[in-house]
């Protein structure tokens, strides 16, 4: 979607200031982006870093050169050069005026800075505020990384914070999993083919599956973890985008503004959850981990059934997964067609209740596969399931804060969260935040507690995505 045609362009911002500079995730995603930024001259503006540890220059530029060569390897020594010398450090108190007359002073002739908040949510208030407070918010745009906000109430008094110092349109809430190829192709592939639109809706889909999956444990994020748990961390934000791209209406034109009204339209379509929509589950081990409560109930798993009251999805479930420590690091998508109304053949209503679906393979590698039934040679009408299957391997993709602080920074606001999407998702979850079910023991490395299985009816249960090759031959189902 291209935002040019229905406004004209907005003047890139021309500097760079962000908060949380000492901070994981700067270490682990910001800092190769902006290395892989300047690399393809799309970034020549300063970096300012603000932090609270009294850091030397020696300090910082170490810190900086030891991300990239870990995250994403030092391959162009002049352009890590050119990173270093836009970049500035401003120590001090997100809480003292101080700290931010030093900024000032770091910023220097720049009058369109972008304010990049990578910091705990319980600090957004305090930063905006300092930022209107010291006059630094006049054609500025905000930053601001998820979650937005821990419910409904408060989702709403922090984007009335943010919009007491910056208009609308220069607020930007990243999701880095809507700046994914795989996430954009969903999008593409929907609306830019016309066979799919005959079958995308409740006369021809049966239910819909999301899985996101990771093998891993929460690491040093135990104090976060805490505070928000997966429900919070995934299903509202993450999974809820993957369903609006896949539920949404055709956009009414072509610009960002059209995605965002379609998008909020399926989230407030959503039914709000119910503790009966709902399976919780923690891996066996969490409460021992660094920053977690003795007798923690945050869930690292979460299982939940949807259902989408609109004209075009009324009465389809919508099943939506994700946890920690479970089997497989994967992203999949799995709509599952109605079978044939009539039984022609003794296979035509598989005893795994698949008959045909599309796939969408988001990571770690971007598929899309169709599920078809194919006879078998010789006298019977008999056939197995086959996957006619495109894998795309990107091997030089950009990483998702590559593309999206580039787009902040432009003023393109295509895969950004609205705050109409923001509220209408909260709205959803706000229920079972109040009143759900302990959660559930499960073992590393399964796919969660087996409680899950009672969300899905019929026998074919929950598709466990498996790693798979990325092949150009078509792929037998087995």
């Amino acid at each position: 979607m291209n935002p040019s045609t229905q406004t004209p362009r907005a003047e890139p911002s021309d500097a760079l200031v962000l908060f949380g500079f000492t901070g994981d995730l700067a270490g682990k995603k910001i800092f190769p982006a902006l290395y892989a930024m300047v690399k393809k001259g799309e970034l020549s503006v300063p970096i300012i870093g603000v932090a609270s540890s009294k850091w030397s220059s020696d300090q910082l530029h170490r810190r900086v050169r030891e991300s990239v060569e870990r995250e994403c390897g030092m391959d162009d020594k002049p352009a890590f050069d050119r990173m270093i010398s836009l970049l500035r450090y401003v120590s001090g108190d997100y809480r003292s005026p101080e700290t931010f007359t030093a900024l000032k002073a770091a910023l220097g002739n720049a009058r369109r800075p972008a304010f990049y908040l990578a910091i705990p949510p319980d600090l957004f208030a305090t930063v905006i505020g300092s930022i209107g407070a010291a006059g630094l918010g006049l054609h500025a745009r905000l930053i601001v990384e998820k979650p937005f906000g821990r419910d409904l109430a408060s989702a709403v008094e922090l984007d009335a914070i943010a919009q007491s110092v910056f208009p609308q349109r220069s607020i930007f809430r990243i999701d880095h999993y809507l700046g994914k190829e795989a996430i954009m192709n969903i999008l593409y592939f929907r609306f830019a083919n016309s066979f799919l639109e005959p079958i995308w809706n409740r006369d021809h889909v049966a239910s819909v599956q999301v899985t996101l999956a990771e093998d891993f444990g929460i690491g040093q994020r135990g104090g976060f973890y805490e505070t928000a748990g997966c429900l919070r961390d995934i299903i509202q934000n993450h999974l809820f985008q993957i369903v609006a791209l896949l539920a949404m209406e055709p956009p009414a034109y072509q610009g960002y503004g059209a995605v965002h009204s379609a998008k909020a339209s399926v989230l407030r379509a959503m039914r709000p959850l119910t503790a009966d929509d709902v399976v919780r589950g923690q891996y066996a081990g969490y409460r021992e981990e660094k920053g977690v409560a003795a007798d923690s109930d945050v869930e690292t798993f979460c299982a939940v059934r949807l259902f989408i009251d609109s004209w075009r999805w009324a009465g389809v479930p919508w099943y939506l997964r994700s946890g920690k420590m479970l089997a497989h690091t994967v992203a999949e998508v799995l709509v599952q067609l109605h079978p044939p109304p009539q039984m022609l053949f003794d296979d035509s209503h598989p005893a795994d209740g698949r008959a045909n679906y599309i796939r969408f393979r988001l990571q770690p590698l971007s598929a899309i596969a169709l599920a078809a039934r194919v006879k078998r040679p010789g006298r019977e009408f008999t056939g197995d399931q086959r996957e006619l299957y495109l894998c795309e391997d990107i091997a030089n993709e950009g990483s998702p804060y590559e593309r999206l602080l580039g787009d902040a920074m432009a003023g393109d606001g295509a895969l950004f969260t609205s705050q109409d999407a923001v509220e209408a998702a909260w709205a959803v979850v706000q229920p079972v935040l109040v009143e759900h079910r302990p959660a559930l023991s499960y073992q590393p490395g399964t796919w969660g507690p087996k409680q899950a299985d009672a969300l899905i009816a019929g026998p074919a249960g929950w598709h466990n995505p498996q790693p798979e090759p990325c092949g150009p031959a078509a792929q037998e189902q087995s």
